[in-house]
C-alpha cells in the first residue's frame, strides 16, 4: 500500500458494516473497508505518518526480513498463549495501543473499542486524547483499562489526570515520552485535517493553556516559539513515577541507553515504540530496535512493543527477540471504522489465531518457549 497516496475523494463515507464478510481474512483486509468509511481527513489522520513515511512503512517491512525456523513433532499438549504481566493473568499477549480521537472512526469511539477488546480479553490503553472520558470508559466495565498519559505543561493538571485514572480503577499508567512536539505530518496537511466540532480531547477539559514565549526575529520557528519550555525531562518522569499508585510503563523508547534510564527512574516496564512512524521519519523499525534493548534490560523489566504488527508471525518474531507483549494500533482502528466493536474483536482474534498456528508449527507450546532460536540467523539456502 502506498501511504503517501492522496486521500479518497468524492463519495461520502459508508456506514459501518452490519456483518463481517468472508472476504476479510487478514487484518490488512480491513484497510479498504475502513477507508470507505472514513472521511478523507480522518483517513489521513489515522493512516498517515511523518514526512515521507519511511519509518511507518519500515515498521511492517522489517518483519519480512526475519525468517522462521520450523520444528516438527513437538509435544503440544496443553499449549496456550497465557502470560503474567504486571500482576495480571492475560489470555494472550495482545493489548490495544492508545489511539486518540476514536470518534473520528466510529460514532461510539472508544466505547466500541473497549467492548471489542473485552470480547477477547485484551487490555485497552486509553489515550490522554480520547474522545470519550476516562470515567465513562471505566463505568462501562468492559475491557481491563490502562491509561496513557502525556506529561502536560500544566503539571498540576497532569497529576490530577493521573489521580482520576487511578481512582477509576485503571491498573497501569503508560507515559508517552517520544512526542514533545508533533511530527511533520504531510499527509494530514495535504488532506487539510482539522478536528470536527463534535470530537475533542475530553480528558483535557479545564487544563490551563501553555504560556508561550514570543518568537524572536531570526530564531527557529520551533525553538524560538516557547513550545519546548515546558517539555518533560527525566526529572519529570521520576516525579510522576514517585507519586503514582499504579505501575508506570514508559512508551516511546528505541535505545538501550534510554531503556536503562527508564529502569533507573523506577519504571515498571517499557514500550519499544516509534509512535507508529508519526513523529520523526527515518527512525528504525521497532523490531530492529528491540534486540539491543532486550539485551540491556536482561529480563529486569517487561518489554512491550508496538509498530507494524499485521500478522501473528510478526507478533511471534517480536516475542522471539525479547518482547513480552505486543500493542496493536492501526489494525484495530481499521476494524473499528469498518465494523465497530465486532471489527475490533475480529482483528484481535485473527492475530491470536495466527500466532497460535505459528507457535504450533515452530514447536513452541507456550510463549515462554519462544526464543531467538526460532528465527534464522543467516539466510536460508535450502
Amino acid at each position: 500500500m502506498n501511504h503517501t497516496a492522496s486521500p479518497p475523494k468524492g463519495n461520502p463515507p459508508l456506514p459501518p458494516l452490519q456483518q463481517i464478510p468472508n472476504t476479510i481474512a487478514s487484518v490488512s483486509d480491513y484497510e479498504a473497508y475502513a477507508r470507505d468509511r472514513l472521511s478523507p481527513q480522518a483517513w489521513a489522520y489515522f493512516n498517515g505518518g511523518s514526512a515521507d513515511e519511511h519509518t511507518l512503512q519500515n515498521n511492517s517491512k522489517a518483519y519480512h526480513r526475519l525468517q522462521l525456523r520450523s520444528r516438527v513433532l513437538a509435544d503440544l499438549d496443553g499449549a496456550h498463549t497465557q502470560l503474567e504481566l504486571l500482576g495480571h493473568t492475560l489470555a494472550h499477549p495482545f493489548l490495544l495501543a492508545p489511539v486518540a480521537y476514536q470518534k473520528l472512526a466510529h460514532p461510539d469511539g472508544e466505547l466500541a473499542t473497549a467492548l471489542g477488546a473485552a470480547a477477547v480479553g485484551a487490555p485497552l490503553v486509553v489515550s490522554t486524547q480520547a474522545s470519550v472520558s476516562l470515567e465513562t470508559l471505566a463505568q462501562s466495565r468492559h475491557a481491563p483499562l490502562w491509561f496513557q498519559l502525556y506529561i502536560q505543561a500544566d503539571r498540576e493538571f497532569t497529576l490530577q489526570l493521573m489521580r482520576r485514572a487511578e481512582d477509576y480503577g485503571y491498573s497501569a499508567l503508560v507515559v508517552t515520552v517520544d512526542a514533545p512536539v508533533n511530527g511533520v505530518r504531510n499527509q494530514e496537511q495535504r488532506a487539510g485535517f482539522v478536528l470536527p466540532d463534535s470530537v475533542c480531547a475530553v480528558n483535557l477539559t479545564g487544563m490551563q493553556p501553555s504560556t508561550k514565549k514570543p518568537t524572536q526575529a531570526g530564531t527557529s520557528p520551533l525553538f524560538g516559539s516557547g513550545l519546548l519550555h515546558a517539555a518533560p525531562t527525566w526529572k519529570d518522569l521520576e516525579w510522576l513515577i514517585s507519586l503514582s499508585r499504579v505501575p508506570v510503563l514508559v512508551k516511546g523508547l528505541l535505545t538501550a541507553e534510554d531503556a536503562l534510564k527508564a529502569r533507573d527512574a523506577g519504571a515498571a516496564g517499557i514500550i519499544v515504540s516509534n509512535h507508529g512512524g508519526r513523529t520523526l521519519d527515518t527512525l528504525p523499525a521497532t523490531i530492529d530496535a528491540l534486540p539491543a534493548i532486550a539485551k540491556a534490560l536482561n529480563g529486569e523489566l517487561p518489554i512491550l512493543l508496538d509498530g507494524g504488527i499485521r500478522r501473528g508471525t510478526d507478533a511471534f518474531k517480536a516475542l522471539a527477540l525479547g518482547a513480552n507483549a505486543l500493542l496493536i494500533g492501526r489494525p484495530y482502528v481499521y476494524g473499528l471504522a469498518a465494523a465497530g466493536a465486532p471489527g475490533v474483536a475480529h482483528v484481535l482474534q485473527i492475530l491470536r489465531s495466527e500466532l497460535e498456528v505459528c507457535m504450533a508449527l515452530t514447536g513452541c507450546p507456550t510463549l515462554a518457549d519462544i526464543s531467538p532460536a526460532a528465527l534464522l540467523t543467516t539466510p536460508y539456502r535450502g
